[in-house]
């Protein structure tokens, strides 16, 4: 295997799709402890956050792939499972629990394939335990520079 001189990223993107679900979280939470508010108004919000939840898996999955080719080895996770990816993130000390981002994955493949009541409530319950995480990856990220 080769091992490639460090490469920065431009981490941006992830920054900003974190703070993005932040904010949902926080409107969500905001809301939740309000009597007033409509149901129609909760859901909407909800959407938001799992909006906000997709964007931002998409952006950390790709960001670990992307350090993992530029500073371990491109040809570890090319074509590779996402099972095989979060484990090469792991040994890379980029996150902490292989089972806990592959639960993010399929979290956000049911919020893409299929909308019922119940697995959005799920989904977005999902969005509020990844947040920390990809805040974490963040950090990591940003200590690896």
């Amino acid at each position: 295997m080769n091992h490639p001189e460090n490469v920065t990223l431009d981490l941006a993107s992830l920054q900003n799709t974190i703070a993005g679900l932040r904010r949902a979280l926080s409107v969500a939470a905001e809301l939740e402890s309000n009597p007033g508010v409509t149901g129609d108004l909760q859901e909407t919000v909800r959407s938001g956050v799992i909006q906000n939840f997709e964007i931002a898996y998409e952006v950390a999955w790709k960001m670990m792939k992307r350090w993992i080719e530029n500073n371990v080895s491109a040809e570890a996770v090319d074509g590779v499972s996402r099972r095989e990816l979060f484990r090469w993130a792991a040994q890379s000390h980029l996150i902490g629990d292989v089972d806990r981002w592959m639960r993010f994955h399929g979290a956000r493949n049911q919020s893409t394939h299929i909308y019922q009541e119940a697995i959005a409530v799920g989904v977005y319950e999902t969005a509020a335990e990844f947040l920390p995480e990809a805040e974490a990856l963040l950090q990591a990220l940003e200590g690896k520079r």
